[in-house]
C-alpha cells in the first residue's frame, strides 16, 4: 500500500553494497553486478546520492565509490530525502492536491500523526540495521 520508490529501493541497495566493504571504493559496475540494477540507471543515481553528500568517489586506480561516513551514521529517512527530497512531507495520503491543515481531507489528521510516527522510525533506522538483515540471508 504504502511504499518507498523503486529509486530510493536500489538506493538503500547500493548504500549497502557499499557498507558491505567496511570502506574499500567499490566500482558502479560491481555494484551494479551485485544488486541487478542497470549501470546506467545506477550511475545517476550515485552521481545524486554524491551530490548529497552520502558517498564519496575517488577517481584513478583503485578508486570507485564509498560511504562518506559510517553505516551507523546513515538513516534510512536521510537516504529517502537525500534522492525524493522533502516532497513526502506535503504529500496527502489520499493525494488530493487541496489537502491541507486548514482544508484537511476525511484521513488528513490521522496521516499527519502516523506519517509523523513513520519518519521518527525512518530517521531511528540506520543502513548497518539493513546490513544486518542482509548478512541475515536477505537480498545481496
Amino acid at each position: 500500500m504504502l511504499s518507498l520508490s523503486q529509486t530510493t529501493g536500489y538506493a538503500i541497495l547500493a548504500l549497502t553494497c557499499m557498507a558491505r566493504r567496511r570502506g574499500e571504493y567499490v566500482l558502479a559496475q560491481d555494484i551494479a553486478r551485485e544488486t541487478g540494477i542497470h549501470k546506467p540507471y545506477l550511475s545517476k543515481m550515485l552521481y545524486g546520492l554524491a551530490g548529497k553528500g552520502l558517498i564519496q568517489s575517488k577517481r584513478g586506480f583503485k578508486g570507485g565509490m564509498s560511504l562518506s561516513r559510517g553505516p551507523r551514521e546513515i538513516s534510512l529517512l536521510e537516504i529517502i530525502r537525500a534522492v525524493e527530497g522533502d516532497k513526502q512531507d506535503c504529500r496527502c495520503m489520499l493525494g488530493l492536491p487541496t489537502c491541507s491543515t486548514e482544508h484537511p481531507c476525511a484521513i488528513h489528521p490521522f496521516w499527519i500523526k502516523e506519517r509523523d510516527r513513520i519518519e521518527k522510525r525512518l530517521a531511528k533506522t540506520t543502513l548497518a540495521d539493513v546490513l544486518l538483515t542482509v548478512q541475515g540471508g536477505w537480498g545481496l
